[in-house]
């Protein structure tokens, strides 16, 4: 796809992810190749886990097999499902303190009375990879180097493989986590677009939405987002990753309705996805000092 402006792109366009998260995973195997050949340690990702949920479980395997897949060593950690926020904390903490061990990750979700966001401050910045400790979002808002939460930095990154000018579009965020609304908004901020951030309580969110050059749905509300919530030759990324009753994914967008209208369209599975993983690995790498 050539550059385009305003956000714009050729009609009906789905915007994959595969080649990208592909392209991401061999620049990373270079890098850390050239850094064995160098003589630099082996970069290691330890995966904290406290679930029996089976879909998590799945996901932080397909973490493991990527990340062999470039060179890096990934540890699960597997906590079980009765694991204390104590426990879950002090390990945080001994990964933090390993010098073997270069990038941290938490996986949701966590066991009933446990926070994700009190205790992803006892991750190491240097090492978080996920961009998941408040201070890393606070430096990621102040325009400070920090790791962005790798799904944020995906959507930027698929934007830009596929030419969407950024600078001075109107960029709409539906959804206001601090795993993907909060800090993609700020990226967005920093490439020069104008952010509107909607969420539950928005009223009449079509009429925001539909003001979009660039609209980005991250709610985790299966068809949130249908025609009538897109600007024709919007570009639209679906974030959301919902189950279906067959055992399959499906987005917040309504794919099927929206692709006609939109100019491009993330799918779901095989858009934002792929690169999040891609992007976690590239993360590990850097935080390896292999950059």
């Amino acid at each position: 796809m050539t550059e385009h402006t305003s956000g714009t792109a050729p009609a009906g366009v789905e915007l994959r992810g595969r080649e990208l998260a592909a392209a991401i995973r061999a620049e990373t195997a270079e890098r850390v190749s050239a850094g064995r050949r160098s003589g630099r340690p082996r970069p290691r990702l330890a995966v904290v886990v406290a679930t029996a949920d089976e879909a998590t479980l799945w996901y932080v395997r397909s973490i493991a097999k990527a990340a062999e897949g470039v060179g890096i060593a990934c540890d699960l950690v597997d906590l079980g499902p009765a694991a204390r926020p104590q426990e879950i904390r002090a390990t945080l903490e001994r990964l933090g303190a390993d010098p073997d061990v270069h990038g941290v990750m938490l996986q949701t979700p966590l066991p009933e009375g446990a926070s994700a966001q009190e205790l992803a401050a006892a991750i190491d910045p240097a090492k978080d990879v996920d961009g998941a400790n408040p201070l890393s979002l606070g430096r990621l808002a102040a325009g400070l180097a920090a790791f962005a939460p790798a799904t944020a930095a995906a959507v930027l990154a698929l934007l830009d493989r596929h030419g969407v000018e950024l600078r001075g579009a109107r960029a709409v965020v539906v959804g206001r986590s601090t795993v993907v609304g909060k800090p993609l908004a700020h990226l967005l901020l920093d490439r020069h677009c104008t952010v509107t951030v909607c969420h539950s309580r928005t009223r009449d969110l079509a009429a925001v939405t539909s003001t979009a050059e660039v609209l980005v749905a991250a709610v985790g509300r299966a068809g949130l987002i249908g025609a009538e919530h897109v600007a024709p030759g919007a570009v639209v990324i679906d974030v959301g990753t919902n189950p279906t009753p067959d055992g399959g994914l499906t987005g917040d967008v309504d794919f099927d309705a929206v692709i006609g209208r939109a100019a491009a369209l993330t799918p779901v599975p095989g858009g934002v996805g792929p690169v999040t993983t891609a992007i976690l690995l590239r993360h590990t790498a850097q935080a390896a000092g292999l950059t």
